[in-house]
């Protein structure tokens, strides 16, 4: 079955190019991370404006704890800072804010800081940006198996009940639609271990745009490419996309 749709109900980014846009102009990389700020800012603003209302950003993930430890460092203050200076433009904006991930492993100022924002944004509705941070998809596919697998254990659950909705309640992502739409900044063509099973039928979008220059007329071109396609999702009678 096919469908034509308009403005996808979510878009996930995976933010790429902060390095070698910092490289091309002979900065500091830790320079990129903070022009990519601004980036994040105006998509937030874009995907409010234009509908779209839940809006993942790939912020860091699981690999990026590999970095050395002086970019690792920044990319934290940094996130800090977002945090504690984002907050009115969110509240005003009507967006809501969670985070999903390894979040253990973040330093305590910011675990603190998501906790924070997350309860002053949690009646927010106009869109829903969700942060993934200390993020894997491997990572969160073996939590959920784990979880589901204790709950069989102590017979909550039978092996039998495990269908596809019951994995994707036990992902970081529960109660949140799968993303129709995936854009990819720089030009990359890799899914970098972001959302392996949420994007099963999403439509991907690259573009060579580094993300530090990305702003809202990009945005437009990826969802104007969305709305041109046709959906194919494999059999006929398949409403898949059609998330609750």
């Amino acid at each position: 079955m096919t469908t034509t749709p308009s403005v996808p109900r979510h878009v996930a980014i995976i933010m790429d190019g902060n390095g070698r846009w910092a490289q091309q102009r002979g900065l500091p990389r830790t320079d990129g991370h903070s022009a990519g700020a601004d980036s994040v800012r105006e998509a937030v603003r874009a995907c409010g404006a234009l509908g779209v209302q839940y809006l993942t950003l790939y912020s860091f993930s699981t690999e990026n704890w590999g970095r050395p430890e002086d970019e690792v460092h920044a990319l934290m203050a940094l996130l800090e800072r977002y945090l504690r200076d984002e907050l009115g433009e969110l509240l005003e904006q009507k967006v809501r804010l969670r985070a999903i991930g390894e979040l253990q492993r973040l330093p305590p100022t910011v675990r603190t800081l998501i906790e924070q924002v997350s309860a002053a944004t949690a009646h927010n509705d106009r869109l829903h940006l969700t942060l993934a941070l200390s993020y894997g998809s491997r990572a969160e596919l073996v939590h959920a198996v784990q979880g589901l697998a204790r709950q069989v254990q102590t017979g909550e659950l039978s092996p039998d009940d495990i269908d596809e909705t019951a994995v994707s309640n036990a992902l970081y992502t529960a109660g949140i639609p799968d993303p129709e739409l995936l854009v990819r900044t720089s030009g990359e063509l890799r899914l970098s271990n972001f959302l392996l099973w949420q994007v099963a039928y999403a439509e991907l979008y690259v573009t060579d745009v580094l993300w530090p220059d990305f702003r809202r007329p990009h945005l437009e071109v990826a969802l104007d490419a969305f709305a041109r396609r046709q959906r194919r999702f494999g059999k006929t009678g398949d409403q898949i996309g059609e998330s609750a």
